[in-house]
């Protein structure tokens, strides 16, 4: 017997890449279920060659469903994941909506797939961001331990949905074929949609991913900065993140500092992210050769390069990551996570209700 897997948000970029990974996928399934707004229900998506209806998202729409993958925005996850969960399913939620609730598992399945066991009926998955840096990461905080994280992004347009896609595609045209200047551009998707300003983002960066918190950190960056202490599973770890958005439309990249609790040489570094899961070194200074984002596009892998020691700080070391922010930055963990569930056993309704019903 296989699953029946739902898809929340199956008509978005990343509901529309989940599909796809999910037609590559080992997961005995047996039917998937297609869900979205009532705007998109009614539209005919493919799962390998069979063409399935998507429907309006319902409380009632999970009765039969083992798995569902959610990806449709925090709102969305907030209203129907817990009638999922009463439903039996266990879902895998994209958004940041039970990221950092108590009962819920934030997992990347290299890292920390331990974390599910016993699970309360939803796994949360990461921000973008912060799971190419815990697949980079880890296996140094495993062997010399880590005291401080530095990163700074160069995120991609897609991080923020196809409308930030597009937005940039005629910029670009704007300025490139109708030859006006950047900064006549008019913007209404970047930095943030849901903030008062809006600018362009053709031949431009914009150190604002999210809106502003309290301390002046964006909420991108405060998610980099809590998760990475979840997943890593130790409050002490320092970490500050800068996220900035640039006119790339697939792949993020980071470069990130970090000061390690015991002394490890390069080679010693290089040898750990080589051999860790999902982890792919790219470095080879002399022949050019590192991380791109438009060489990570379409892959699930994460791409690290660059790796060199601090010129002052004794454990202090700087490497470039790399990764399709809409494959393991999203959609492939999410079934990556399922994938993890089935094979340990895990694909079983709680057994108690922690969630709020609304």
């Amino acid at each position: 017997m296989g699953y029946t897997v739902a898809i929340v948000g199956a008509t978005g970029a990343v509901g529309t890449q989940m599909i796809r990974q999910l037609e590559q996928s080992n997961l005995p399934i047996e039917q998937v279920k297609l869900l979205s707004s009532s705007r998109s229900a009614g539209k005919i998506l493919h799962f390998k060659d069979e063409a399935i209806r998507v429907e309006e998202t319902t409380k009632k729409s999970f009765y039969d469903v083992d798995i569902a993958l959610f990806s449709a925005g925090g709102s969305i996850s907030a209203k129907f994941a817990p009638y999922a969960v009463k439903s039996g399913a266990v879902v895998v939620d994209n958004t940041s909506y039970f990221r950092q609730n108590p009962d819920v598992p934030l997992v990347v399945p290299e890292v920390n797939a331990h974390a599910m066991i016993g699970h309360n009926g939803i796994i949360a998955c990461p921000n973008c961001s912060t799971i190419q840096m815990m697949i980079a990461l880890e296996p140094i905080r495993q062997k010399w331990g880590i005291e401080r994280v530095i990163v700074s992004t160069y995120q991609a347009v897609s991080g923020s949905g196809a409308r930030a896609v597009e937005e940039t595609k005629e910029q670009l045209r704007q300025v490139l074929n109708d030859n006006l200047s950047p900064d006549q551009l008019i913007a209404t998707v970047l930095p943030c949609s849901s903030d008062q300003k809006h600018y362009p983002i053709a031949f431009n960066a914009l150190p604002q991913i999210d809106i502003f918190t309290d301390n002046d950190y964006t909420y991108e960056e405060m998610k980099m900065t809590l998760e990475t202490k979840k997943i890593m599973e130790d409050a002490t770890i320092k970490v500050s993140a800068t996220c900035v958005r640039i006119p790339v439309l697939s792949g993020h990249s980071e470069s990130i500092y970090i000061e390690t609790k015991e002394l490890a040489s390069i080679s010693e570094i290089k040898k750990a992210i080589a051999n860790f899961p999902g982890a792919v070194l790219q470095d080879l200074p002399s022949q050019q050769i590192y991380p791109q984002a438009i060489n990570a596009v379409g892959h699930r892998e994460t791409f690290v390069g660059r790796i060199r020691k601090d010129l002052d700080q004794e454990n202090g070391v700087h490497m470039w990551v790399v990764s399709d922010n809409l494959l393991k930055g999203a959609a492939w963990n999410s079934v990556q996570i399922a994938e993890t569930l089935h094979k340990n056993g895990l694909v079983k309704p709680a057994k108690e209700l922690k969630f709020e019903l609304i």
